[in-house]
Formats: structure tokens, C-alpha cells, sequence
């Protein structure tokens, strides 16, 4: 039997995306939820718990291009199911960790240091250079008894040196010091055995789909 995705979560983790970018916060729509994003290539997106009616009605409805439907699904479920015009992009994957995070003595090479900024329920955590230089950065943001992490990224020339475990292990310990134990994100193919090695498991596939550009219009 297939796992029934959770509403609730859900709409709490894109309320935390929204709170992160400080953009509207998400709407019901039909039986998802939609937000107006307002970016040259990302008008809106709309989110789905599953693919229903209410889902592929939407995706035969509109040409706009830069309009994603993102639904936790995988590709196969609805590639023969879509008019051409829509693109799938690339596989993301919806990650859970309720228990502790699986990290052990880490530490941070002396040449870096940590900033920690945060707005309204986003706490910031920057690994720098002595310089100043970025090396890492990543987001957790508190949505009622979830932690939603966010946005975490580190330098191409940083990379491999163990930065983003540490900075997931701060992230973490911001969300303990607030009681909040379940840890949620959204991860890329390239993030996803990172995240796995620190004791994250999948919570669900998640697929987007878009009409890139004018061209692409039936």
C-alpha cells in the first residue's frame, strides 16, 4: 500500500519555504496549496499531497509559462499523463529525521568561523572564512513543531571538508533549543546521500513540473 502523504506536513514545510524567502504564505488550493512567488521564472507554484483530478485539471488548464505543479510523486506516476507542453524537472526527494541526526565530533577547521543571523521563525547559520569569505550557509525555520531546513548550499571550492555536516549539526541544535525534535527538508539527487549519512530517511518522492518558456506552448 502506498504511504499516505500527510497534509498537515506538508503545508507546514511550505510555509516554512515561503517564511524563508519572505514571500506570501501559502494558499488552500482544491485539495493542495499554492504560492504566488513572483520570480521571472517561478510565477507561482502549486503542491500536491498526491495526484488527483484536482492536479491534472490544473495541469490542462494552464499555457502560462514559469507556472510549477509540484506533487509527492514520482516522474513515472504522471509523464504519460501530462499534455507535452509540461517539462519534469529533476527528481527531488522530501526527507524526514525525528530522531537525533547521526553526527559525531565534528568539528571546525580553524581557518573558519560561524554568523548566525534570523527574521521572524528563520535562523541563518554562515560558516565564513577569517576573510569573510562564504563557505557554507543554511536555513532552519520553526513552523509550529516542525523544523524545515532550507536552502543549504555550500561553495564549490569549500566543498569536502566536511562543512555542511557541521552546519546541519548547528541548524539542528537551534531547532532542540526552540523543543522542536522533527526535522524536515527537501533534498536534491546530490544532497540526498548526505543527508542519509546523517541518519535522514525518505519521507516521499517529489516531482515538479513546469512550461519553461513561451515556445514550449502548445
Amino acid at each position: 500500500m502506498k504511504k499516505e502523504i500527510s497534509q498537515d506536513i506538508i503545508g507546514k514545510w511550505l510555509k516554512a519555504w515561503s517564511l524563508s524567502r519572505d514571500l506570501p504564505l501559502p494558499t488552500q488550493y482544491k485539495s493542495g496549496f499554492k504560492v504566488d512567488v513572483g520570480y521571472e521564472t517561478q510565477k507561482s507554484r502549486y503542491v500536491f499531497t498526491a495526484l488527483n483530478e484536482d492536479f491534472f485539471e490544473l495541469a490542462a488548464s494552464i499555457n502560462e509559462p514559469w507556472i510549477y505543479l509540484k506533487v509527492c510523486a514520482s516522474p513515472s506516476e504522471l509523464k504519460n499523463s501530462l499534455p507535452e507542453r509540461w517539462i519534469i524537472q529533476p527528481q527531488g526527494y522530501m526527507m524526514e529525521c525525528f530522531p537525533p541526526m547521526n553526527i559525531l565530533n565534528v568539528t571546525l577547521h580553524e581557518n573558519y568561523q560561524l554568523e548566525f543571523d534570523h527574521y521572524d521563525s528563520t535562523f541563518v547559520v554562515r560558516i565564513v572564512t577569517k576573510d569573510g569569505e562564504l563557505a557554507s550557509v543554511g536555513r532552519v525555520i520553526i513552523v509550529d513543531d516542525l523544523a524545515v531546513y532550507d536552502r543549504i548550499s555550500t561553495e564549490e571550492n569549500h566543498k569536502r571538508k566536511g562543512l555542511a555536516t557541521f552546519l546541519m549539526k548547528e541548524l539542528e541544535k537551534i531547532a532542540l533549543s526552540k523543543n522542536v525534535s522533527n526535522h524536515f527538508l527537501v533534498a536534491t539527487e546530490q544532497g540526498r546521500s548526505l543527508y542519509e549519512s546523517l541518519g535522514w530517511k525518505l519521507y516521499s518522492l517529489y516531482t515538479s513540473i513546469v512550461i519553461p518558456s513561451e515556445t514550449s506552448k502548445n
